[in-house]
């Protein structure tokens, strides 16, 4: 299967392939495959593709001088990419703790929502979320799949100081904040674990395609992972599922 994709120059080095604006797996998989296939081919004037929820942004080493023979190169790569468009993608499994010191916006959304803490905790850690792309932080990972139970507005005023490994809901979607930094969205929970570190090969250890599910743990629980965490000792649980 395949999609029309338009081909747009962005800025002088670069440019922007576009899917249909609408967010779903069928066409991650598919940027997600364009963009291995890209890469396969190891065309040299390439310098940096990103993704995104429905486009890929492709910068080239210097100025594009010819568009269309550069789009002619991307649509060849595109029809291959097609025909062998199966990865493996990883199942993390992230201990989260909702303890009241942690979510500090629990009961706003339980009063929103009229869910009780104990079902919100229980609905958002029962989803498998689809990793779209990552940003606007290093690290910090755009998750399709939070419960429509659980939207919630995000915040009108931004809080100055979020703490790292925050874990909060934003509208449609749900996501980590992996190092402290201000945020506008709710505060439901904390992880100890670390979602970027530079001292590793890969600093962010997920990828888009893959998938994340969010299992409870008590603030006891919380503590003795962080210092395993601390300590390089810890081992993230995960399995490898079929992208």
């Amino acid at each position: 299967m395949g999609f029309e994709l338009t081909y747009k120059p962005f800025g002088e080095r670069s440019i922007l392939v576009e899917w249909p604006s609408v967010i779903n797996e069928q066409i991650l998989k598919d940027i997600i495959g364009f963009k291995t296939a890209i890469k396969e081919k190891n065309v040299k004037s390439i310098v940096e593709i990103k993704s995104a929820y429905n486009s890929l942004l492709i910068t080239y080493n210097s100025i594009c001088r010819n568009f269309e023979n550069e789009v002619k190169i991307l649509k060849n790569i595109y029809e291959l990419s097609k025909k062998n468009n199966d990865r493996m993608s990883v199942l993390w499994k992230i201990p989260v703790c909702y303890d009241d010191c942690f979510g500090i916006d629990l009961d706003a959304i339980s009063e929103e929502k009229k869910l009780s803490k104990k079902d919100i905790i229980k609905i958002h850690s029962q989803a498998v979320y689809t990793v779209y792309f990552i940003g606007f932080l290093p690290g910090f990972l755009y998750l399709g799949g939070l419960d429509e139970r659980l939207h919630v507005d995000r915040k009108q005023t931004p809080r100055l100081t979020i703490e790292k490994g925050t874990v909060a809901i934003g509208g449609q979607q749900t996501g980590v904040y992996p190092n402290e930094s201000p945020g506008g969205w709710n505060v439901i929970g904390n992880t100890p674990i670390s979602f970027f570190d530079v001292t590793k090969e890969e600093p962010c250890f997920a990828n888009p395609g893959d998938q994340i599910i969010f299992n409870p743990i008590t603030l006891e629980e919380y503590n003795h992972v962080k210092i395993l965490v601390e300590a390089g000792v810890y081992q993230m649980e995960s399995e490898v599922i079929d992208g």
